[in-house]
């Protein structure tokens, strides 16, 4: 089964061929990326009208490449899949437009696809060239602890199956990513910030003990997430804490080597902060009678490379099977929409021409 996939939920236009054989991961036949990054870094942020323009002026070039790239032509898909949730709407109509267009005048399934839950799925996929590999059984993956981390989401999830997911966290402010980048921004960091902070950190000498920064835990059972109180404390150590609305006149301008610590430390308060909320998920699933068997993680944040170590080193130590997305499909691509649209239309879960973009997420 060969699926064509869209996605266009923010600032990037993707499209991609994925191949669905039984027993076997799904295959990356093409994937391509139109990025919009010149378009909007003098913003230092994605500008949603600029997004859904380029997006418009994008697609067809970018479904004609990947379509060129796997060598097959339009008459060889057998459905198509794109994420139609969540996003910014105008970007989502173009994608979920093109969509429609397609499936309805090729007479194949059209699948709306999760952007957030397409993540989970990133850590599954496979590139043509490395060959045809017997994928993991559902008995493998399910129950599954789902963890998507980007600029916009930090979420929780259980998953019984594909098309059995329910949200057990949620960030309460600022998304994981978000929190990056304003530090970034603080620490006075070029963007793309989170990149940069994660480099910055990882430089040689760089100390994460040097300043106590503070780990959100918000209560004993709680399993959502926040990170606005250590992005002030960062704010704090930069500028001071205000009297009166005001910082103090005459703070010291942070020398290199404390810019690398107090990055160090924000990462290493920030990947703690996740890694408790597992612990806690991998607890309270114990008490309900659910044994995770795996970890499926996705989303730009599972870049960075701290928390990459962090959540191998997490599911090591409690025997879980962890799915860590290439890095190349950490960020938003039409891989992982492709690859979750398989699963949903195996299990009968298509859409029609009725399929709308919305931009809130589904769970």
């Amino acid at each position: 089964m060969l699926l064509l996939a869209l996605e266009t939920s923010c600032d990037e236009t993707a499209a991609s061929v994925v191949s669905h054989e039984a027993a076997r991961r799904a295959r990356v036949v093409s994937s391509v990326v139109a990025s919009q990054y010149e378009l909007h870094a003098e913003y230092a942020g994605v500008v949603p009208e600029i997004a859904s323009r380029a997006h418009v002026e994008a697609i067809l070039p970018t479904v004609r490449e990947a379509l060129s790239e796997a060598g097959v032509g339009l008459g060889m898909i057998d459905g198509v899949a794109v994420g139609n949730r969540p996003g910014l709407i105008g970007s989502l109509l173009v994608g979920v437009a093109a969509a429609k267009s397609l499936a309805w005048s090729l007479r194949k399934p059209l699948i709306g696809v999760d952007h957030v839950l397409a993540h989970l799925y990133s850590g599954l996929l496979e590139d043509e060239a490395s060959g045809d590999q017997v994928g993991p059984s559902a008995g493998e993956i399910f129950p599954a602890l789902g963890l998507v981390v980007s600029g916009g989401h930090t979420a929780m999830y259980q998953l019984s199956s594909w098309t059995d997911v329910t949200r057990v966290g949620s960030t309460i402010d600022d998304a994981m990513g978000e929190a990056y980048d304003k530090v970034a921004t603080i620490l006075g960091l070029p963007h793309p910030g989170g990149p940069n902070l994660d480099r910055l950190a990882s430089g040689a000498g760089a100390d994460e003990k040097a300043f106590d920064l503070p780990i959100s835990r918000l209560s004993t059972t709680s399993l959502d997430f926040s990170f606005s109180g250590l992005k002030t404390a960062v704010l704090y150590a930069v500028r001071g804490v205000p009297v009166e609305g005001e910082y103090p006149a005459g703070k010291a301008v942070l020398s290199a080597g404390e810019k690398a610590n107090l990055a160090a430390s924000f990462q290493r308060a920030a990947c703690r902060a996740i890694t408790i909320k597992l612990e806690r998920a991998l607890v309270q699933g114990r008490d309900r009678g659910v044994a995770y068997r795996s970890l499926l993680t996705g989303g730009g944040v599972t870049a960075n490379s701290r928390l990459r170590r962090d959540l191998t080193a997490f599911a090591e130590q409690h025997k879980l099977r962890a799915y860590l997305p290439p890095m190349r499909y950490c960020m938003d691509n039409a891989a992982m929409i492709g690859g979750l649209g398989g699963e949903l239309l195996r299990a009968g879960a298509s859409s029609d021409m009725a399929l709308q973009a919305v931009p809130t997420a589904s769970r």
